[in-house]
């Protein structure tokens, strides 16, 4: 019996198109800090380069310490007072990326459905984005940061997508067991990569990721209305 939803949020709770978010992303960043001297390319291969250390990250340190770590290695220990100048970044410039999104009426309902069902919803995104550009991502897919009994950022988790140990991390954190747990997501690599800890996956399939050419049969898959199908279906 299905106890605990896990949703991803980017491409699953929040359509989208992960290359034009990216680019939209990356330049108004760009514009931010380009006053503290930093060139746009130059800027945009260090948060890859951060990105990278954050899904390496053995679980030692938060994924915030682990991307602050690799920038501070690469713009020196300077780097670190520039860090107010990017919190700032995320709680209004980013707010422009959103135009670049878009908003799934039947997220919302999914989720307010589960929720008078009982069920418990986690967001699984992958916490490479600090917890104020998360909040704001949730409300741009409709939704409230209430809604979850955890949302991941990159200050409350020490793993990433797709280690295996991220889903661990969060069925530690509330005391759950994985069976009776489902992940939901978009990312035929980074979503069912929850399987290896133990949970059922489903692939939303609207804005599907499937780098790695992954035979996606073997795990339920389809839209929203084809997801409340198969949750109905594991309570009956």
């Amino acid at each position: 019996m299905l106890h605990t939803i896990f949703f991803d949020l980017d491409g699953t709770l929040l359509p989208m198109d992960e290359k034009v978010f990216t680019a939209s992303y990356f330049k108004t960043l760009a514009a931010k800090a380009a006053p503290l001297g930093y060139e746009p390319k130059a800027l945009a291969d260090a948060i890859w380069q951060g990105t990278a250390a954050m899904v390496k990250n053995d679980g030692d340190r938060t994924n915030e310490e682990a991307f602050w770590r690799c920038f501070a290695s690469i713009y020196g220990e300077q780097a670190l007072s520039h860090k107010p100048v990017f919190d700032a970044y995320y709680a209004n410039e980013f707010q422009q990326v959103r135009q670049d999104c878009g908003q799934n009426p039947k997220a919302v309902q999914a989720v307010k459905a589960l929720q008078e069902m009982g069920l418990r919803l986690v967001l699984a995104t992958n916490p490479i984005f600090p917890a104020v550009a998360t909040e704001s991502r949730i409300r741009w897919a409709g939704l409230e940061p209430s809604d979850f009994v955890l949302y991941t950022c990159y200050e409350n988790a020490r793993h990433a997508k797709p280690n295996p140990a991220y889903y661990q991390d969060i069925l530690d954190a509330l005391n759950l067991p994985a069976q009776g747990c489902l992940m939901v997501g978009n990312d035929a690599t980074e979503d069912t990569a929850a399987a290896k800890a133990g949970l059922d996956v489903f692939l939303l399939t609207d804005c599907l990721i499937n780098t790695r050419h992954e035979d996606i049969s073997r795990y339920p898959h389809g839209g929203f209305d084809e997801l409340m199908i198969y949750i109905h279906r594991q309570m009956a």
